[in-house]
């Protein structure tokens, strides 16, 4: 597995333990329309989803990702991830 699945099994353990079941997707990410094109962001920010991606597949950690996003916190990087997790799996089966 690549760094993002890598980074994703260690956020569902992380989150398993830390935070209990997944939030619906809508609790942490949202379309914002003041962000151009109407990109997934945070809620309550304007970080869009796919910079959490961007960085992980660039190697850089979910610590890193938040120091330089500090509007975002962990649980909502850790539960969007999971949601996505979930996606993915789900349309495998």
């Amino acid at each position: 597995m690549g760094g993002i699945g890598k980074a994703l099994e260690r956020t569902a353990v992380s989150h398993q333990v830390c935070y209990g079941e997944t939030a619906m997707a809508d609790e942490v990410i949202t379309k914002n329309r003041e962000v151009p094109g109407g990109t997934p962001v945070f809620r309550g920010t304007r970080v869009p989803f796919q910079n959490l991606l961007d960085y992980l597949e660039g190697g850089q950690t979910i610590d890193e990702f938040l120091d330089d996003f500090p509007t975002v916190s962990r649980g909502a990087a850790i539960q969007s991830l999971e949601h996505a997790k979930l996606l993915v799996v789900n349309q495998l089966r």
